[in-house]
């Protein structure tokens, strides 16, 4: 009997599930009065013989379609699989090499802001030690002056006595 859902025969009541085109072919119907014509009982049974045996091959066909299918299926979603795992890997990746960056450039900024403050600081040292030079030269120019004035008022002094 045919189930209209799915096409497919079902066995009911005891029948043999394993109908072979060969069964078909050599089925002996027993005998009674005004039986069927043996010839045409056989050429019947020979077409449905071959179109069993037709559908027997198409069915294997699509059964080896489907098993080609689902190894190919099974292939895709392994590719699936590992892409999923290269994407997450290189997502990780990316995340590490990120947080190092930030890490370096962080450290880098850190030293420029030393290399920064220590050149800040010598400035400021170097400029200390000009300003202690300056005041230094000051001191020893005003040191001068007055030694240079005192001698020359010591000569204007003599001359003034020289003079008188």
């Amino acid at each position: 009997m045919e189930d209209r859902i799915t096409g497919e025969f079902r066995i009911e009541r005891g029948e043999r599930s394993d109908l072979t085109p060969l069964d078909i072919r050599y089925q002996e119907f027993r005998q009674g009065l005004r039986g069927y014509l043996v010839a045409e009982v056989r050429e019947y049974l020979g077409r449905v013989a071959d179109v069993q045996t037709a559908l027997i091959e198409e069915n294997e066909r699509l059964r080896s379609h489907i098993r080609e299918l689902e190894a190919q299926l099974a292939k895709a979603k392994e590719g699936e699989a590992e892409l999923k795992r290269a994407v997450v890997a290189a997502e990780r990746i990316a995340r590490e090499i990120k947080a190092q960056a930030e890490r370096e450039a962080e450290l880098i900024r850190r030293e420029t802001e030393s290399e920064r403050q220590a050149a800040l600081q010598e400035l400021i040292e170097q400029m200390k030690r000009i300003k202690n030079d300056i005041e230094q030269v000051r001191n020893e120019r005003d040191l001068f002056v007055s030694q240079f004035r005192a001698l020359l008022e010591g000569y204007l002094a003599s001359l003034d006595r020289f003079k008188r």
